[in-house]
């Protein structure tokens, strides 16, 4: 197996240990709930305390991974996982499990930039960047699944922590036979004015409104189609479950679709990332109108489309945007997308409680999935001349 076979497995598993500590709680919010003697609303802020750290450690962990090289980085983000659900397993205490969450998300973020330069630094192509992306979000939606068949008994609370714990085992096991190699940055510009840079540079802001629009918003969209469907539609709340879950999983798949495009037909992928933000706008509509299952599926694919595509040629421009920068500056581009998931989900929600019962926030979200195309970059920001065109053999 090759270094960058291995820095692929490695980042991968990376991608998939901090996949499922992000949706693992959730998967069993009303058991939680029950073993914690909390609300839902609390067993709520389990997510939303992991999330908030997760998200304002995108860009130092990037500084850090340029500096010290992503597979160190990745080994300390997986310690910090295992550390926090470590803490978890202590007690059914709702203020411990607050804080033990909150560490988890310093893990996760730290991690997420690590993984994908891990699979960047050792030679990995745009498209297994984006099989990073496709597994870390699959994760996440295998958990939701996965979890509640694992949870039983008194001890049921304890599930999401030991099988977080135990990936994260698996993960540093593959991400030691590699060969920590400590980065060497291109340009001798001292790492503060580089940070200061990425903040700054207007590319990196055009590639950011592209990752914002197609991750955040298709995560907002999927945490509250099910409750449109059900208020607005007369499909079973099963069926609008399997809607609300294709706009995620979908997504999974199509991520590294759009690094496979960029790999092989790089001249396509500007005109690929525009048709999926169209796709993202039609799937919304669809699903804000849809009043049959057929229609709201076909939404839920267009969505998926959308939610995916602009992924890998995203990270990778805004990595070749900043060479002497190029894990913060991915960093930052991500900060971005979730800092919309921590404003878009609940603002749509509020979009509930005004007349149209949701249907206006989803209104305003095809329209914000057009604006982007205002923002879409030119073929030489996404780094199209740079990318190698892959070769039948």
């Amino acid at each position: 197996m090759t270094r960058a076979q291995r820095g692929t497995l490695a980042g991968c598993a990376v991608g998939i240990a901090l996949g499922w500590n992000i949706g693992n709680v959730g998967a069993i919010a009303a058991d939680l709930a029950r073993a914690y003697d909390v609300t839902l609303v609390v067993v709520g802020l389990f997510t939303t305390a992991l999330f908030v750290t997760h998200t304002a450690l995108q860009i130092p962990g990037g500084r850090a991974c340029d500096r010290l090289g992503a597979a160190r980085v990745a080994a300390a983000a997986l310690l910090v996982m295992l550390l926090g659900n470590l803490i978890a397993l202590a007690a059914p205490d709702p203020a411990l499990a607050i804080g033990a969450r909150g560490l988890m998300g310093i893990g996760t973020g730290l991690g997420f930039v690590a993984g994908i330069s891990l699979v960047r630094e050792t030679g990995g192509s745009p498209a297994a960047q984006g099989l990073f992306g496709g597994l870390a979000l699959a994760s996440g939606g295998l958990a939701l699944a996965i979890v509640p068949q694992l949870a039983g008994g008194s001890d049921g609370w304890r599930t999401p922590y030991l099988s977080s714990f135990s990936l994260a085992i698996g993960a540093l096991a593959l991400l030691l036979t590699l060969r920590p190699r400590a980065r060497h940055p291109a340009s001798p510009t001292p790492p503060g004015h580089r940070s200061a840079g990425v903040l700054r540079d207007p590319r990196l802001w055009r590639l950011a409104s592209l990752f914002a629009t197609s991750y955040g918003l298709s995560v907002a969209l999927g945490n509250w189609v099910i409750e449109l469907l059900d208020r607005h539609s007369a499909m079973s709340y099963s069926t609008a479950a399997v809607v609300g879950a294709s706009t995620l999983v979908l997504g999974a798949v199509t991520r590294p679709l759009g690094g496979w495009i960029l790999r092989r037909h790089p001249r396509r992928t500007r005109p690929a990332i525009a048709w999926s933000l169209v796709a993202g706008a039609g799937g919304t509509l669809a699903l804000m109108f849809a009043d049959s299952a057929w229609m709201a599926a076909a939404g839920g694919i267009l969505v998926g489309i959308g939610a995916g595509i602009p992924f890998a040629p995203s990270l990778s421009a805004a990595a070749l945007a900043r060479p002497e920068a190029p894990a913060a500056s991915m960093g930052f581009v991500n900060t971005v997308g979730n800092a919309i998931v921590l404003l878009g989900v609940p603002l749509l929600g509020l979009s509930f409680s005004i007349a149209g019962a949701g249907r206006a926030g989803f209104a305003v979200a095809a329209l914000l999935w057009l604006a982007a195309l205002l923002a879409l970059p030119s073929d030489r920001a996404l780094g199209v001349e740079a990318v190698p065109v892959a070769r039948p053999a």
